[in-house]
């Protein structure tokens, strides 16, 4: 027979035993938003910078890039003929009150992302907007890219 406090520690046992699969599983979700989120922010990076060099890395090959309603095709595609030449004209892109949320569905992750921009034309006044990003991203031989990304953004009130 078993005492009331060897019932109390055999169930805290088992209550400890149980969540550490869950603690587990929390703690590799925190590493892999952080992935997510690190090939975000590298992303945003370029954009803030006008250097689209290393961003073909952050997209799969068969990735869609959907923005304002209109659909871009491939990343390669949007980024030789929508982002790159628009970029070019730009004198400075920079992305304030920026926040992400990342979940995951398997072996996918859902980001979301709000912020607000301001572009600083080469000629004219500057342009201020808030925008939305959803986007999709798969891990490939262990590296997380892109595969779909849709944007969008408004002028604020």
């Amino acid at each position: 027979m078993i005492g009331r406090f060897g019932i109390v520690a055999a169930a805290t046992s088992l209550a400890v035993l149980a969540s550490a699969p869950v603690q587990a599983q929390a703690a590799g979700d925190a590493e892999k938003s952080a992935a997510v989120r690190a090939v975000l922010a590298q992303y945003r990076a370029a954009i803030e910078s006008k250097d689209l060099k290393s961003t073909p890395d952050l997209f799969a090959a068969d990735s869609q890039v959907f923005e304002s309603g209109g659909s871009e095709g491939s990343y390669a595609n949007y980024m030789a003929h929508h982002l790159g030449p628009e970029l070019a004209e730009f004198k400075s892109f920079k992305f304030s009150d920026y926040k992400t949320d990342v979940k995951f569905e398997g072996p996918v992750a859902i980001s979301v992302e709000t912020y607000r921009y301001v572009i600083e034309l080469k000629k004219g006044a500057p342009v201020e907007r808030r925008g939305v990003q959803t986007g999709v991203l798969r891990q490939l031989d262990g590296k997380w890219q892109i595969v779909s990304l849709h944007s969008s953004s408004r002028k604020p009130k």
